[in-house]
């Protein structure tokens, strides 16, 4: 396979993405970002593309990877230089793609085949059709790194079903392709082995746009489509316990409810939370609450504010620190407590940013 970063073929009458960083389970590069964009724009002009696949190159060892999310380690190596233009450049063209994927007018399918976090749910989860296999492990995990459930989740997650988008938002959890089922986030399940075979009948398709092509494309969707064999969700169980603890604006008082309404399951979530970004957990929470009311594009705007000024806080070089650079998992927050979180900062990280807002076309 090539060593470009992204590659683009057509197959019949599919436009073909392939993200090619194998090595680093596909996550997005600015580069990839300014590839993919005009790419797509000219496939909705030609009249000879009727659908759009995306797709992430198996990793060296021969398992899936879809994309497991942005290039977070290229933000925090420029985080302490005040000249940097890299996070407002990264995000506002990373936001401006997840919306070109939201407002396409030809079907779009994601076949997330493997991990898919972060940036990669951004590429997937606003396109009509997402495809989950035996492999997909989906989360948001930005808590875990001080940062914000971004690149969209503030659209998603709060329309999923009940309070489970805050329950995904605050802890990052883990989802299989069945529980990504029972919440929306996958629309059909196809065994990784046939999606070759998918690719090739979708590259059949005639239609362009339209209700013909969605049609056309939900058809042959539905005949790979084995629900069934995705297994039993396993979150469906837990969804009144998530209603009942995750409710309510405060976040010191979900994580007290957690381990007396939630038993002995509300008491692991509890401990999970407490090796968050106590600031994080708060912006992720005001992200739950007020993104159910907004457009796709305030949702951007908004998440595009509290992103470029996260980059250069105490917690997001902690968090990638941590995790990223020297893999000891032992992150120092500040402050280390929901409690002492300062609403203030907190309405500073959201405020307009004026002339260096998001805009889009």
């Amino acid at each position: 396979m090539s060593d470009a970063q992204i590659l683009f073929d057509r197959a019949g009458s599919a436009g073909i993405i392939t993200l090619n960083r194998p090595k680093a389970l596909n996550a997005l590069t600015l580069p990839m970002i300014r590839l993919m964009a005009p790419q797509m724009k000219d496939w909705a002009a030609d009249d000879a593309v009727a659908v759009v696949v995306v797709r992430g190159a198996p990793r060296p060892d021969g398992r899936p990877a879809f994309c497991a999310g942005g290039d977070v380690r290229a933000l925090w190596d420029e985080r302490e230089d005040p000249t940097s233009t890299l996070a407002a450049e990264f995000f506002g063209e990373e936001y401006t793609l997840n919306r070109e994927i939201f407002r396409y007018a030809k079907p779009y399918v994601s076949l997330i085949d493997g991990v898919v976090m972060g940036g990669g749910v951004g590429l997937s989860a606003h396109g009509r059709w997402r495809v989950a296999t035996e492999n997909t492990l989906f989360a948001m995990p930005e808590t875990a790194i001080g940062m914000l459930p971004d690149v969209g989740g503030t659209y998603i997650l709060p329309r999923l079903p009940g309070l489970s988008g805050t329950y995904l938002a605050l802890t990052g959890a883990r989802l299989k392709a069945a529980d990504c089922l029972a919440l929306g986030i996958a629309t059909h399940f196809v065994p990784s082995a046939k999606l070759g075979e998918l690719t090739e009948a979708l590259s059949q398709v005639t239609a362009g746009a339209g209700a013909g092509a969605d049609a056309e494309v939900e058809a042959v969707l539905n005949r790979f489509s084995d629900a069934a064999a995705a297994g039993t969700p396993q979150i469906t169980q837990h969804l009144p316990t998530i209603n009942a603890c995750f409710a309510g604006d405060d976040m010191a008082g979900i994580l007290a409810r957690l381990p007396v309404e939630g038993g002995e399951w509300g008491a692991g979530v509890a401990k999970e939370l407490a090796h968050k970004s106590p600031t994080s957990m708060v912006i992720a929470l005001r992200q739950m609450r007020i993104g159910g009311s907004l457009s796709f594009e305030d949702c951007m705007i908004t998440e595009f504010r509290v992103a470029t000024r996260i980059v250069r806080t105490h917690d997001f070089g902690e968090g990638i620190r941590s995790v990223l650079v020297d893999k000891d998992h032992a992150p120092v927050w500040s402050p280390a407590r929901v409690e002492d979180v300062d609403p203030a900062a907190i309405d500073a990280l959201f405020a307009p940013l004026g002339n260096r807002d998001l805009h889009f076309d």
